[in-house]
């Protein structure tokens, strides 16, 4: 090394490995062990012994390997024959990494993050110098991590950003505006490598820049997982997070997948934490023994720090008794403005659908259902075992309107006027009208009471003086008895999501 600090890296090595019962601490094996090298004319760089293993690791350039394993048979012919050596062979295609650190461990904690275990680990006492040997597929990658560590050089953080509609392509902005500002403050160099729709992943390893949408365009490889594992194997790249900004039924089923290959999961889709328990608790079980996190923020509020909020109150052992609060800012924005205003319940959903408020068939939205899933997810963070159908859902479609086309029901949309008049006008005076979740009962227990349905609140509460497509969450809890904790403010949009997601992604890479 020409100082201390410097990383040393040698390729095309290879391990040769005896293994046997009884030969470990005999006097005279080391000794033989170089001569006959020596004598061979091999250079010998690293020995180790495994006693858990019983056996001994040499290593030696790579085209040295076949020549090493030979004369060693030789050399020790007579305790081949009697057992005391079962075998010697060579592990080929590793690598050396020599460098100095004041805390291993921490260089350790950050390779086995990324999936990266040595083969052979060597260390110099009193000279905080270690040795180790690596599979050649991971060998640039770890020098990478440990360059990291010992220099204090920026983490690179590869990103796969899974779906860019609305949100996913507002995210990609983000992270390309903020890029260097993070890079100078954080030191985390974020890099998108990966941009996917539901046909074609685009891949670039030096990490896309505004143009990325023309490489998507143009993308060959089929959209799907094991072309990302394969790239990231292939390309050594370390701090992998994927980002799922779908809707898609069809791409949670590969998060256990990626879990196993070393990325982190981060996601806007509220399917996964919705699906059965069983499911839930199968990734949960994964994550944790493959060291990785899941975050999603924004599965409920879009980007209020909602989730992270109850988490926080319920593993410091405070009882929270109940969560309530308008869950959809579509919702929000149809019923804070019906509430107040003249207009008819169905010029206000043609308002909201213009707007972009609702999804392109607003039944989506009006039959509750995203509403429930969200307050599922929060039962959930709270270990209850309540599963979708437990809720009890108010639909705001009438059963006529339910099963016709699209296009029919937007046709037909005056036939809800009449009903939400008298709903409206059949108030209490200083009354307004909330779509409200609520979670309540013995939260104790296994299992909550989930609802979600129409209520009439007072105009003067915190309910009722939602403003907008805001979204509001009153959380109960033993300590705080009848005055909840309340987050209120945008719960909807595709900048407000996207800067949520973002938030989620800098929270894992700080971690990493």
């Amino acid at each position: 090394m020409k100082n201390a600090n410097e990383i040393k890296f040698l390729k095309n090595r290879s391990i040769v490995k005896f293994e046997g019962e009884d030969f470990l601490g005999e006097i005279g094996i080391d000794g033989r062990i170089f001569k006959a090298l020596t004598l061979a004319r091999i250079s010998v760089g690293v020995i180790s012994q495994q006693a858990v293993e019983n056996g001994i690791s040499i290593l030696v350039h790579a085209n040295d390997a076949e020549k090493a394993v030979a004369c060693l048979i030789d050399e020790f012919e007579a305790e081949r024959k009697s057992g005391k050596v079962s075998q010697i062979y060579s592990i080929n295609n590793v690598s050396v990494i020599g460098f100095v650190a004041e805390d291993f461990n921490k260089v350790f904690a950050e390779l086995a993050r990324n999936n990266v275990f040595p083969l052979l680990l060597n260390q110099v006492a009193g000279e905080n110098r270690v040795n180790i040997v690596v599979t050649s597929s991971q060998d640039e990658k770890t020098k990478n991590i440990i360059e990291s560590e010992i220099f204090k050089k920026p983490k690179t953080v590869h990103l796969a950003i899974i779906g860019h509609g609305n949100v996913g392509k507002t995210l990609i902005q983000q992270v390309l505006e903020s890029a260097d500002e993070i890079k100078k403050r954080k030191k985390i160099d974020l890099k998108v490598v990966a941009v996917a729709n539901s046909k074609k992943i685009a891949f670039n390893k030096k990490g896309f820049d505004a143009n990325w949408g023309d490489e998507v365009l143009t993308a060959e490889h089929p959209s799907n997982v094991e072309e990302l594992i394969n790239f990231s194997n292939e390309n050594q790249l370390e701090n992998l997070i994927v980002v799922d900004n779908t809707a898609s039924k069809d791409f949670v089923k590969n998060y256990h997948a990626l879990a196993e290959n070393g990325f982190d999961l981060v996601s806007s889709n509220k399917i996964f934490n919705t699906l059965p328990i069983e499911e839930y608790r199968k990734l949960r079980y994964t994550l944790n023994k493959n060291n990785r996190r899941y975050l999603y923020e924004t599965n409920v509020g879009a980007g209020l720090p909602l989730i992270d909020t109850i988490k926080l109150l319920h593993l410091s052992g405070e009882n929270i008794t109940r969560i309530k609060g308008v869950f959809s800012g579509t919702l929000s924005y149809v019923f804070n403005n019906f509430s107040l205003r003249d207009d008819k319940f169905s010029t206000i959903i043609n308002e909201a659908l213009e707007k972009g408020y609702t999804e392109p068939d607003p039944r989506e939205d009006l039959s509750g259902n995203d509403v429930a899933r969200k307050l599922l997810i929060l039962a959930r963070e709270l270990d209850l075992i309540n599963e979708f159908e437990d809720i009890s859902i108010q639909n705001l479609v009438p059963e006529s309107l339910l099963e016709v086309s699209k296009s029919e029901f937007l046709s037909r949309l005056e036939e809800l006027d009449e009903e939400y008049q008298k709903i409206k006008e059949n108030q209490e005076p200083g009354h307004v009208l909330r779509y409200v979740g609520d979670l309540h009962g013995d939260l104790q227990k296994d299992k909550g009471e989930l609802d979600v349905k129409l209520v009439s609140v007072p105009a003067t509460s915190a309910l009722g003086q939602l403003k907008g497509s805001d979204s509001i969450f009153e959380i109960y809890t033993e300590s705080y008895g009848e005055n909840p904790i309340v987050i209120m403010g945008a719960g909807a949009g595709a900048q407000v999501t996207a800067r949520g997601v973002f938030g989620d992604i800098l929270r894992v890479s700080e971690t990493k």
